[in-house]
């Protein structure tokens, strides 16, 4: 692929890009041109593109409206093979789109494969879902009577997504909605145009009608409110941080509609005394420094026995000064930039708080500006030690390679630091004993929990998703994913044919 060479007459053009309403690519009419640029290298301008206004948005939402009586008529299992149409077309475009990928967001181009790799999963599993949208039946108390259930889409949604992961989560969502039967206006974060673009275009390739899916593109202050407040609007899913995914469960609370918020993590990974050290390192290096840091399921928390402690984070740090920084696209950088300016300064502004509050800074804390670094959003990987529960880098996210660590000194101690923070998404625990093992999945507040494996990480047939702060509203991904795109109706059809008394309520 051209992408890949360095050469500068070789990168790409940048895209003009457009909103898609009733399966019409429209300029924006918003008053604002944004404009996408790489974070390795801000030089580089990947798209550009006029701002949705909320009458885009409006006009999304009747567009699904008129289309999603037709779209609800269509059988799920023929849903579902247009989702298999769309994870075939994505199979062949794998490798250019994860290059995009890394040049819009920065991550290094082998998590943009395994990203990929991901949403073409999903939309393999949720393309088979079409022919197990299933109901039940159950036996009833009255004779010669039929009682089940069926599963029947709610009408037009709203999907809001992030930019850490441009194309898994909007295929995490996207794709149960469409095979449920509804229709979809979705909006992804202005940062990350292009691969959302470039996701709906496959959708329309695969056959998808006008209207099912509807795309703008502009900020949440300007469209948010229009897609959970508007009155078409049956459901809402959101990933997103706490303080907007709070506002948008109590906008929807108001309406009585369903809404899920995937929020934010603060997530910690154990190494027990007996751990297998080697397994251990590679999972904390994969955890909290894969994707920059910039993921809800990164461990950003790191709990050390004190009998092995030192001994690890010697180990760590070594490890850590060999990862390269720098673009994504060269095959021997390990750690790509952050996503933007803001989140830059937000990583540096907590390595300053940490070191103000008393934390040791063991590695790292810098930003990374020498040679053609300088052109990008870089900062090196960090580690601060003697992390305490009060302090800011213990308790609050980061969504940065920034890494906090406590030690202690038995399993109860573990467990209160593990559940000392208000999220609770995901979490993991390094040992030999299942027996220990086994107390820690039972007592940690957590949506999901990992045994001897990194705190990411997630498959399509499992459900996805976190409690207390990290997460309200149903799961994601799996079966819960689809259910939540749908009404459960029971009938009771009475097939005797005449007429009686019945004393159930």
């Amino acid at each position: 692929m051209s992408t890949l060479t360095k050469s500068k007459s070789a990168e790409p053009k940048a895209a003009e890009l457009k909103q898609y309403i009733g399966g019409k690519w429209v300029h924006g009419s918003g008053d604002r041109e944004i404009v996408s640029t790489n974070p390795a290298d801000t030089r580089k301008i990947i798209a550009r593109f006029r701002s949705a206004s909320r009458q885009d948005a409006l006009s999304a939402i009747e567009a699904a409206q008129m289309a999603w009586p037709q779209w609800r008529a269509v059988s799920s299992p023929a849903r579902g093979r247009i989702l298999a149409k769309a994870a075939e077309i994505a199979r062949a475009r794998r490798d250019e789109l994860a290059a995009l990928m890394t040049r819009e967001e920065g991550k290094i181009l082998s998590e943009a494969k395994g990203e990929m790799d991901k949403g073409i999963a999903l939309m393999d599993w949720f393309s088979g879902e079409g022919f197990r949208l299933m109901g039940q039946t159950a036996p009833s108390e009255l004779p010669k009577n039929l009682l089940y259930t069926v599963r029947q889409p709610l009408g037009v949604v709203s999907v809001i997504t992030p930019w850490n992961f441009p194309w898994a989560i909007p295929v995490w969502k996207i794709c149960p909605a469409l095979v449920a039967g509804n229709a979809v206006v979705f909006k992804p974060a202005s940062l990350v145009p292009a691969m959302a673009v470039e996701l709906v275009k496959i959708f329309e390739q695969a056959g998808l009608p006008p209207g099912v899916l509807n795309l703008v593109i502009g900020s949440g202050s300007a469209l948010g409110d229009m897609l959970v407040d508007e009155p078409r609007i049956k459901a809402v899913s959101f990933t997103g941080s706490n303080e907007i995914g709070k506002q948008v469960h109590t906008l929807c609370g108001k309406r009585g509609i369903k809404v899920t918020c995937e929020m934010g993590g603060k997530n910690p990974a154990v190494i027990w005394e007996d751990a297998d050290l080697e397994l251990a390192m590679g999972g904390v290096l994969r955890g909290a420094f894969g994707s920059t840091g910039q993921r809800c399921t990164a461990t950003s928390r790191l709990i050390l026995h004190e009998k092995i402690a030192d001994g690890f984070l010697s180990k760590l740090i070594s490890e850590i000064a060999k990862i390269k920084v720098g673009d994504g696209l060269d095959p021997a950088v390990g750690m790509g930039p952050a996503v933007d300016e803001s989140q830059l300064k937000t990583d540096l502004d907590y390595i300053e708080i940490a070191r103000k509050e008393g934390a040791k800074l063991a590695y790292g804390g810098r930003r990374l500006e020498q040679g053609e670094l300088k052109h990008g959003y870089f900062v090196e990987p960090t580690i601060f030690d003697g992390v305490k529960p009060s302090m800011r880098l213990f308790k609050e996210e980061v969504f940065g390679p920034v890494l906090a660590v406590s030690r202690v000194r038995d399993f109860g101690q573990a467990v209160e630091l593990a559940n000392g923070v208000e999220f609770g998404l995901t979490s993991a625990i390094y040992t030999q004993d299942i027996s220990l093992a086994m107390r820690f999945v039972d007592k940690i507040e957590a949506g999901m929990v990992h045994v001897n494996s990194p705190t990411i990480g997630g498959e399509a047939q499992v459900p996805f998703g976190g409690i207390k702060g990290s997460g309200v509203g149903e799961r994601e991904m799996a079966k819960e994913g689809l259910h939540f795109f749908t009404e459960l109706k029971t009938v009771f059809l009475d097939y005797t044919g005449q007429r009686r008394e019945s004393n159930l309520y």
